[in-house]
């Protein structure tokens, strides 16, 4: 088969159907009947000569080729809804910038890579949080344009991306004034039995802080582990113990005096990615926030 005979309405409907699972919904989706849509896709299979879905009971499940054809599906039309967006936002004279950003990120990091855009009155943002991988699934499929990660994504040649290093912050260890402002604690050999607060397991510091402590055979005294960076800032403002982290998580409350910098450790390092697909369209924003890329 030669591209000029390949139907895109017929892609079209066969990825509404693959993407929804289901025949009846990708019809109510696409304002048409069930019947019409099991036409168009019987229409693509003739085509390809092979078949898109496999029926197990009520449910339709992607063949090989289906999955396949899938891949391309979700680049050719991901595509098309980018450029919709450029052009939309073009035509007003704006340009649009949709940041994801993994949920163990500091918030105060996020916003401050992003705060040129935010004075910039012809920048509309689209900024969302999630697990990586479903930001990276995303990031592919052209629905955002760059996510803000801690840590390296692996190299997979059928998903190719991009991972700019944007800087690192070393871990700090920080408590209340009313108790710590005078002392000083070193990262871990003075943490056995004290009371912490730690970033949770998913954090991309939390296996570098537990192997240096069973390395030192310190065992501190876990009150609180936290994926949320912004909950495990209040928890540092107002537990009372001992919290293990960034510094920019807290950058406020150190300001305002708070809370105190109690220890230090050069040792662990957060560090910073911002992750982009090698054939993304150029927007001039973003190129300016991975030029100026630093360490806040």
């Amino acid at each position: 088969m030669d591209l000029n005979q390949l139907n895109f309405n017929h892609l079209f409907y066969f990825w509404q159907v693959a993407k929804l699972g289901h025949l009846t919904r990708a019809a109510a989706e696409l304002h048409t009947s069930q019947s019409a849509v099991s036409a168009q896709i019987r229409q693509l299979e003739e085509r390809i000569g092979e078949d898109l879905f496999i029926r197990e009971g009520r449910r339709l499940v992607l063949s090989d080729t289906g999955q396949l054809v899938l891949a391309y599906a979700d680049d050719i039309f991901g595509l098309g809804q980018e450029m919709l967006g450029r052009l939309q936002g073009r035509s007003a004279g704006i340009s649009r910038l949709r940041v994801g950003s993994v949920a163990t990120m500091s918030r105060n990091y996020q916003e401050n890579w992003i705060r040129p855009a935010l004075i910039d009155p012809a920048v509309v943002l689209t900024l969302e949080s999630g697990v990586l991988e479903g930001l990276l699934v995303r990031l592919a499929q052209h629905q955002l344009d760059v996510v803000l990660a801690n840590e390296t994504v692996p190299a997979d040649p059928d998903r190719p991306f991009h991972c700019q290093f944007l800087g690192s912050q070393p871990i700090s260890l920080v408590g209340p004034a009313s108790k710590w402002a005078s002392q000083r604690l070193r990262i871990p050999e003075d943490l056995d039995g004290v009371d912490i607060a730690l970033p949770g397991p998913r954090h991309a510091l939390r296996t570098q802080f537990d192997a240096l402590c069973a390395t030192a055979g310190v065992s501190p005294r876990l009150r609180a582990e936290v994926d949320d960076m912004a909950l495990l800032r209040l928890i540092a403002r107002d537990s009372g113990w001992l919290t293990v982290l960034p510094e920019v998580v807290v950058q406020d409350e150190l300001r305002s005096g708070l809370l105190v910098v109690v220890g230090h450790s050069t040792t662990l390092q957060e560090r910073f990615y911002a992750i982009t697909t090698p054939r993304r369209h150029r927007i001039e924003v973003l190129d300016k926030l991975l030029t100026g890329a630093s360490t806040y």
